[in-house]
């Protein structure tokens, strides 16, 4: 299994370097660097979210974790038997994922939480080297769609081909699976763009396809 390439002290985005560095002097006890992967390396299913928030992953240095995006999602993870308990407090609260990873398209926070196009595409070796460790039959869960298309140039697809929406479900290369949800983003909850129920259902058809492998 290759190593991964990642770290923490990774400053290739001049913008998001310089803005973490503001961050780090602002709120010293901040983790305020790019936020690693959370969960095991070769999960069957990979969650690629957005990038770390100001008061969550940015704070805790653990994605989802501290803000509100990540109380739907750690509930929904514990429900279908992805996460050991339903609520993420900090890197060091003894949570464990099972048989599933988190990360992000980027991995840095970006000020009012918007990577620009070229920042997206800096972090995506990262990406795709987490895609590359996955085992035939897993399933890479994409929520939003920056992280949809992260995924898309990370295995080199047209996105044309691929179209983000609620639900979307593709066949990729190596016998992975593409499924996509709204992200669960304090905005889409509580417009209920995005509830509870739309987002279960997504994890339950990775559930389901990861089940009967």
């Amino acid at each position: 299994m290759a190593e991964l390439s990642f770290t923490t002290s990774c400053t290739r985005c001049d913008r998001l370097a310089g803005f973490l560095a503001d961050v780090r002097a602002s709120h010293p006890d901040y983790f305020a660097r790019p936020v690693p992967s959370f969960g095991p390396q070769r999960p069957r299913l990979l969650i690629v979210g957005l990038a770390p928030g100001m008061h969550g992953a940015n704070a805790t240095g653990r994605p989802f974790t501290g803000d509100y995006a990540g109380v739907l999602l750690y509930e929904t993870l514990h429900e279908l038997g992805f996460a050991s308990r339903p609520e993420s407090v900090s890197a060091t609260d003894g949570l464990e994922l099972l048989d599933c990873r988190i990360t992000n398209a980027v991995r840095c926070l970006p000020p009012q939480n918007k990577p620009v196009g070229a920042e997206v595409k800096a972090c995506n070796d990262y990406l795709a080297e987490e895609i590359a460790q996955l085992r035939p039959g897993s399933v890479v869960l994409a929520l939003g769609l920056v992280a949809h298309n992260a995924v898309l140039t990370a295995l080199q697809l047209r996105k044309v081909a691929h179209k983000f929406g609620h639900g979307s479900d593709y066949p990729l290369p190596g016998e992975l699976r593409l499924l996509s949800s709204y992200h669960c983003s304090r905005y889409n909850t509580n417009t209920n763009r995005l509830t509870p129920e739309m987002f279960a259902a997504v994890f339950r058809v990775a559930r389901e396809h990861i089940d009967n492998l």
